[in-house]
């Protein structure tokens, strides 16, 4: 199958899945074709499908984020020892494991096509993620809490794993024990990383989108408490700071900077 014939075949497959979907017409452009592949698959509760359908999926996943470019962290120049700042898309990076900035259900976001990254990660990882996801749910019994974390497959993405952690939400202003949630939704990932043998990390930044946690003050903790982790037990793992707006990046590149001189 070419990739537009991917796309057809993975669209009339979740329309078939609901009653409600079947007269939904498939439009001939290949940007809107997406942004209703994404659709169905954001909006799809946890639930088996056939292996048909995952082999073309992961077919089609593949070859999109190839399309977007990978990148592999070992290629970037560190800013310091173990230590690297990237802007970028998250799932195109090529490490050990990416963290997603999940939200209490840890099923992923099912607004169709929103830009938090816990939608891009799911859209990207495909189907199983979310299954996956639900599964582990079903097991705890209750909805995650605030400042821990899972780890699970990433399944379609180029890296190995993705470990999703849950930050605090600031409605007006940032209390001490919303840090000290934030700093336990990273030394979290650490642990779990290091109790798994991973080498290497990368880092979203936790909160400062839809739970409006300051963006300075989130660097400043992400950046200490990934340092003094690393110092405390003198582990080799290998952090990537992600950002992907410019502004994220000027903060995170005063920060390490300042840190580096200090």
């Amino acid at each position: 199958m070419e990739q537009n014939e991917r796309r057809e075949y993975l669209i009339r497959y979740l329309l078939n899945e609901e009653e409600g979907f079947k007269k939904i017409m498939i439009p001939d452009n290949a940007e809107e074709q997406k942004q209703l592949l994404r659709s169905l698959m954001n909006i799809r509760m946890p639930n088996e499908i056939g292996e048909d359908f995952l082999k073309v999926q992961d077919e089609y996943l593949s070859e999109a984020i190839k399309e977007k470019g990978i990148t592999d962290y070992k290629e970037l120049k560190p800013v310091e020892e173990g230590i690297y700042l990237w802007q970028g898309d998250i799932t195109t990076l090529k490490c050990d494991a990416i963290v997603n900035a999940a939200n209490s259900g840890m099923t992923g976001c099912y607004v169709p096509c929103h830009s938090c990254i816990d939608n891009c990660i799911h859209t990207y990882a495909g189907i199983r993620l979310r299954n996956h996801c639900a599964r582990i749910m079903a097991m705890q019994g209750h909805e995650e809490e605030t400042g821990k974390a899972k780890i699970t497959p990433a399944y379609d993405l180029p890296c190995s794993y993705v470990i999703h952690t849950v930050g605090p939400i600031i409605y007006d202003r940032v209390r001490q024990e919303d840090e000290k949630l934030l700093k336990s939704c990273y030394r979290s990932c650490l642990n779990i990383a290091v109790e798994n043998g991973l080498k290497s990390i990368a880092f979203c930044c936790i909160s400062t989108g839809e739970f409006h946690f300051p963006n300075l003050l989130a660097a400043k903790i992400a950046i200490e408490t990934v340092q003094a982790f690393k110092k405390e037990a003198d582990h080799k793992i290998d952090v990537i700071f992600n950002v992907f707006k410019d502004s994220d990046l000027d903060i995170y590149e005063k920060l390490l900077s300042s840190y580096e001189r200090g």
